[in-house]
């Protein structure tokens, strides 16, 4: 490889490095706004003389906690890789990618409960207040399931040893994805538990 080539590669290396933030940040921001509109819908639907309270599903409680964890072992995770404790890092990385997997599943057990209780998304026996509920949890769920692939991909690279103290931007591209969504889960929640 020649040193003209040398140059233009690293040239493209730090441009990527300098864009791959913002971009993050530019799709993060088109992701509130579009849960900001749904939300914004479910607060005008509750006037219709249709709206049904109803409490959470207990399961919704559960993966609001497994989310929390998610992000703190996430959080203690790139502090051990910023000290080069890979092998701590990868172990915590694994655990967040377990605790990831068990809020969708306790969102799945969740929608179930609504199911139970005779709360639908579509159909005769559907109420607005359920399709909202439910359609805004399951577009956070797609969200999550991205950032649950996402997290695979960091798992991947982690294990090959392509991270370490210098090298951490494509852990830190997941972890900021993987909090944001996590954040938008206790917004959500919080918001679906105080205003009904």
């Amino acid at each position: 490889m020649s040193e003209q080539t040398q140059i233009v590669d690293e040239e493209l290396r730090i441009g990527r490095r300098k864009s791959a933030k913002p971009m993050l940040w530019v799709s993060m921001i088109s992701m509130v706004m579009f849960f900001a509109g749904l939300t914004s819908a479910y607060v005008v639907s509750m006037n219709r003389e249709d709206w049904v309270t109803f409490d959470l599903p207990q399961a919704f409680y559960i993966s609001t906690v497994l989310i929390v964890l998610s992000s703190l072992t996430l959080f203690l995770s790139q502090k051990a890789l910023k000290k080069d404790q890979l092998s701590n890092s990868l172990i915590l990385l694994l655990v967040t990618f377990i605790l990831g997997l068990g809020f969708v599943w306790y969102q799945y057990v969740g929608f179930n409960q609504l199911k139970e209780i005779g709360l639908y998304f579509t159909g005769p026996e559907s109420t607005v207040s359920t399709s909202f509920i439910i359609g805004i949890t399951f577009m956070h769920v797609l969200h999550l399931i991205a950032g649950v692939v996402v997290l695979l991909v960091v798992i991947y690279n982690h294990y090959k040893k392509k991270y370490s103290s210098a090298n951490m931007l494509g852990f830190e591209l997941g972890a900021i994805f993987w909090h944001f969504v996590d954040v938008l889960w206790i917004y959500l929640f919080f918001f679906f538990y105080f205003i009904r």
